[in-house]
C-alpha cells in the first residue's frame, strides 16, 4: 500500500521537548518614577507586575510556566536600569532543577544598570534534584552611583523529601563589571560524585543550601557590620573583598538558609536603598 513505511526500517530515534525561555526587561526614569520602557518575554518565562506595597519600587514577578527545569532546558534573563531607575526583581516560587538524562539544564543571567540606578536581583531559591545538571552564569555591569542588591539560594536536593543530592553537576560563575573592567569574579564547580565534597567538614560539612549575597555600589564597610549583628539563622560570613563590595554567605538547613539571606535582604534594602524594612510580598505569599 502506498503511503506505509517497511517494516525493517528502524524507528525514529525519540527526543525530548525541551524548553528555551527568555525574557529581556528594561526599566526607565519619568516624571512619575520607575517606568517599564521594554519587555520581550519568550515562553516558559513570563514577568508579570504586580502592584507594589506603599514605599516600594516596581516590582518584576519572574514567572517559570513550566513549573521547573529539565536537562536541555535553556533560559537567558536580561535586565537594564537607565539612569535613575529603581526596581526589585524576583521569583513568584522556588525554581527546581529535575534529574537530568544527561544534557545540562543552563541559566544565563545579564544585569546592566546605568548611572545612578539601583536594583534588587532577589529570586527565590533554586532547588536541584539529586541527579540535575545545572549550569548558570550572572554576569553583571554597574555604572558609577548605580548600586545592586542580589542574593541567590542553592538548595542541594529536596529537603522536605529527606532527598540530597549525590550525583550531578553544579557550575555556578558570578562576573561584577564596573567602568574599570572585572570588579569581582566567583564560581563554583561540582560535578560526578556530589556527596563527597557536600559532606566533606572542609566542604560543605553536610549543608542542605547555600546562600550567596552581593552588594555593590554602597557602604560596603556599614553593610558588613549589620549583617555581622544579625541573630545568626545559619552560620555565615560577612566581608570585603575589594572596596565598595559587600560579598556574604550562609551554609546550613534550606530553612534556616533561606531565614538568613532573607534577614540580610531587609537589613540591607531598609538601610542601603531606603526601602521599607521587610521582604517583598512574593517571599512570603
Amino acid at each position: 500500500m502506498l503511503g506505509t513505511m517497511p517494516r525493517d526500517t528502524p524507528p525514529l530515534p525519540s527526543r525530548h521537548q525541551r524548553a528555551d525561555g527568555a525574557f529581556d526587561l528594561v526599566f526607565g526614569r519619568a516624571a512619575r518614577g520607575t517606568v517599564l520602557r521594554d519587555l520581550y518575554q519568550q515562553a516558559p518565562l513570563r514577568i508579570l507586575f504586580p502592584t507594589p506595597e506603599p514605599g516600594e519600587p516596581p516590582t518584576a514577578a519572574l514567572l517559570n510556566c513550566a513549573g521547573g527545569l529539565a536537562g536541555g532546558d535553556a533560559l537567558r534573563q536580561s535586565v537594564r536600569l537607565e539612569s535613575g531607575a529603581q526596581a526589585t526583581l524576583s521569583t513568584a516560587a522556588a525554581e527546581k532543577v529535575y534529574r537530568s538524562l544527561g544534557p545540562e539544564t543552563r541559566v544565563e543571567t545579564r544585569i546592566l544598570l546605568d548611572a545612578g540606578a539601583r536594583l534588587e536581583w532577589i529570586p527565590q531559591e533554586t532547588i536541584l534534584f539529586d541527579g540535575a545538571r545545572f549550569l548558570r552564569g550572572m554576569r553583571a555591569e554597574i555604572a558609577p552611583g548605580a548600586m545592586l542588591l542580589a542574593a541567590e539560594t542553592l538548595v542541594f536536593g529536596r529537603a522536605a523529601r529527606g532527598e540530597t543530592m549525590t550525583q550531578g553537576l553544579i557550575r555556578d560563575r558570578w562576573r561584577l563589571h564596573g567602568p574599570g573592567g572585572l570588579l569581582w569574579a566567583d564560581a563554583l564547580a561540582l560535578e560526578g560524585d556530589l556527596a563527597a565534597p557536600l559532606l566533606n567538614p572542609f566542604g560543605f560539612a553536610g549543608a542542605e543550601a547555600l546562600g550567596t549575597l552581593l552588594l555593590a555600589g554602597g557602604d560596603a564597610a556599614a553593610g558588613r557590620d549589620l549583617l555581622r549583628g544579625l541573630p545568626e539563622a545559619a552560620p555565615g560570613a560577612a566581608s570585603i573583598p575589594r572596596p565598595g563590595l559587600l560579598l556574604a554567605r550562609w551554609l546550613g538547613r534550606a530553612a534556616a538558609v533561606r531565614e538568613a539571606v532573607g534577614a540580610a535582604i531587609v537589613a540591607l534594602r531598609a538601610a542601603q536603598l531606603g526601602l521599607p524594612a521587610r521582604l517583598p510580598r512574593l517571599w512570603t505569599t
